[in-house]
This record gives C-alpha cells, structure tokens and sequence, in this order.
C-alpha cells in the first residue's frame, strides 16, 4: 500500500461528499457568471497560487477563468529576493492586496475562487472582502479543519467567514499526512492537492451547467491531439484577449465613477 496516495485518495472522496451541497452551489454561481459574460477570478498567495495557476490557462479549462497572479505573493527563491519569508510576511499585511486588486477587471456578477489552506492569511482574507464589496460572489476553497483555530485579521474574519460558499480540502491541520516512524512530524503536504481538486470539479460541473444552458465555452486541447494545432490555441486566446478588454472597460467606468464621487 502506498504511503501517501492511498491517504490522500481518502481525504478526496471524503471531500466529494461533504462538499456535495456547496459543488452546487459554486457551480450555479460560476456559470451564471459565464453566461453573461463576466469573469471567474481565481486567487491565492504562497504554494495557494499553484491551484490558481494549475487552473487556466491549461489543457482541459476554457475561456472565462481570470487568474490574479501578483509575483509578490508568490516564492521564486528560497532565501533573499524573491524568497518564501517576504511573502509570508508580505500574504499577512492588511490591506496589501487591496492595493493590487484595485488594478484587476472585478466587476459586478463576476465571481471568486480564493484559495487558502489556513483561511487565516491577510492576503486572502482582505480579497474576499474587497471582492464582496464589488459585487462579487465569492467561493473559499480551504481547509474547515483550521476553524477551530481564531482569527488573526483585524475585522475578526477567517476566509471561510468572508465568503458566500465555502469548499472544504479536507486537509488537516497539519497539512503533511504521511507519519514516519522516528520522526517527530509528518511529511507529504495534501492541501495543494487536494485544492486542485476540487477547483478541477468545479471546473468540470460549471461547464455541465453550461451546457444545460446550451452554451459552449471555447476549450483549450493538447496539439498533439490529432486535427488540433497551435493554431485553435491561438484563436482561443483571442477570445480570451476580447473578454478581458470587455471586463477592463466596465472597470474602468467603475473607477470613473469613483473618482466623481457617485
């Protein structure tokens, strides 16, 4: 038996039970936004940019998903510039994401994916906030475990509190699910995972909602499927490219407004 596939397969299908209500739901609220054209925004700092990224552009997704990847809240090195300790001090200063969100196309009827193990980070947290407030749905995938541990932001909320739906990994505290004798702590981490995962049903059920509505999303496909070529990549970014100019411009009346005082 393995040591940590078989744990982490129990983990999952655990998941895919106790989520079952709140897949529904996402998955309603993501399609809506789809079917008007909006955007479903995806975001995370520290190893919670991965399911972000893991989620468009990428074989299998389609247009629609926006991921918000700001490089300072994500580790390209180790130790100094760039490192793991600035963004983790950077992912627990208030505040800090909203100043990188004011330059990203949020707009009413779109949604959120954040993506959080602890739910406990400013940088998360603060997203939600500001998110709900542009009138946005906004969909937490973490982990329930950390519940039982109080909030650190200063508004008294933990991500699963800031949000309107909530998705729970299933990860445990720990995070690492493997126990190795001898050794005082566990290793193998499951959250990262276990987040894509269920972003990956998400993905799957918002397209089915989709397709119920009679609408077909543009898909991105390997090319090296037979009769698919660089080209239908191309075209498909295309239409991306036009859906994100669409989404700048009702920002930019957004701000507009703003700056008049309305």
């Amino acid at each position: 038996m393995s040591h940590y596939i078989s744990r982490l397969v129990e983990l999952a299908e655990r998941a895919a039970t106790e989520n079952e209500a709140a897949f529904v739901k996402a998955a309603d609220a993501l399609s809506t936004s789809l079917e008007k054209e909006g955007l479903i925004h995806l975001y995370g700092s520290g190893h919670s940019v991965l399911p972000v990224q893991e989620t468009y552009p990428r074989y299998g997704s389609y247009v629609g998903f926006n991921p918000l990847t700001d490089p300072r809240v994500m580790w390209h090195n180790i130790l100094g510039a760039g490192g793991v300790r600035e963004l983790l001090w950077l992912e627990r200063t208030e505040r800090y994401a909203e100043k990188f969100l004011d330059h990203q196309p949020l707009n009413p009827g779109d949604s959120i994916v954040i993506f959080g193990h602890s739910g406990r980070n400013s940088s998360g947290i603060d997203t939600a906030i500001y998110a709900k407030k542009r009138g946005l749905t906004v969909v937490a995938i973490t982990a329930k475990s950390n519940l039982d541990k109080p909030a650190t932001h200063s508004s008294g909320l933990r991500l699963a509190d800031a949000a309107d739906i909530v998705i729970d990994t299933c990860a445990p505290i720990e995070d690492a699910i493997v126990p190795v004798e001898g050794w005082s702590r566990p290793v193998a981490g499951s959250s990262t995972v276990l987040a894509m995962m269920m972003m990956h049903e998400l993905v799957a059920r918002t397209a089915q909602k989709l397709a119920e509505k009679g609408i077909e999303s543009p898909t991105f496909a390997s090319p090296t499927i037979a009769g698919v070529t660089l080209h239908d990549t191309d075209q498909i970014y295309g239409v991306y490219r036009e859906r994100m100019i669409k989404a700048q411009e009702k920002h930019l009346d957004f701000f507009k407004q703003r700056m008049r005082g309305e």
